[in-house]
């Protein structure tokens, strides 16, 4: 296993996937677990993954890979799995008072008071959200991104190779997982699986903003 440094400076965003090699499943296992466990603000986790392994499966998802896009799709079709991570688009009070809920199974939250303070803290955080500062779909889709990081670290850490992409027509997708009738959009997706030998982008040098740049101490 590699120190943490080492695997961000080594973990790169494939281009090209070895459409031959498949994740082993106890990795994919381990990753939707990473996603699970995943932190999100006021533990919103205001989001769903859709994971796609068989060929029939990505190949739905690359249909929001045409037109402008289609440079991503024969990265969707290589790849061993595909992420497609997807955002609340209405952060309900049913959807808070779930996970206040959950919260309760898992024994945060001692007795009835507890849970009714702990209720009526998110339902006032999600107002905020919703009423006063109005922007109640670019705050969930933040926490979404936070999935996103924690996936692409994992993955680097397994020794995968992994690509974000945004480049893809949202609404396709969503129409073709049906991911508004159950209350999501598609927000960003993740192909993972291991490199090919003609991937230009694992031979080149990382660059990054050297640290005097970005950090400032007080």
């Amino acid at each position: 296993m590699q120190d943490i440094l080492s695997t961000a400076r080594t973990r790169y965003a494939a281009k090209v996937y070895d459409p031959s090699r498949k994740i082993p499943a106890p990795l994919v296992k381990q990753l939707r677990e990473l996603m699970r466990l995943a932190p999100s603000s006021v533990n919103s986790q205001p989001w769903r993954f859709v994971v796609a392994s068989t060929d029939a499966g990505k190949a739905r998802i690359a249909k929001g890979a045409q037109g402008p896009y289609a440079y991503n799709a024969p990265k969707i079709l290589n790849a061993s799995h595909v992420f497609a991570l997807c955002t609340l688009h209405t952060l309900t009070d049913a959807h808070i008072e779930a996970i206040v809920e959950q919260e309760v199974c898992d024994g945060r939250h001692p007795d009835a008071q507890a849970r009714q303070t702990r209720l009526e803290m998110l339902l006032g955080y999600a107002d905020a959200h919703r009423y006063a500062r109005r922007d109640v779909q670019a705050w969930m889709e933040k926490q979404t991104y936070i999935a996103l990081g924690i996936l692409l670290l994992g993955a680097a850490e397994l020794g995968l190779d992994a690509t974000p992409i945004e480049g893809f027509d949202s609404a396709a997708v969503d129409c073709e997982l049906g991911l508004r009738e159950q209350g999501f959009t598609s927000t960003v997706l993740v192909t993972l699986g291991y490199h090919g030998v003609d991937d230009f982008n694992a031979g080149l040098p990382k660059s990054r903003f050297p640290a005097e740049r970005l950090f400032s101490d007080i």
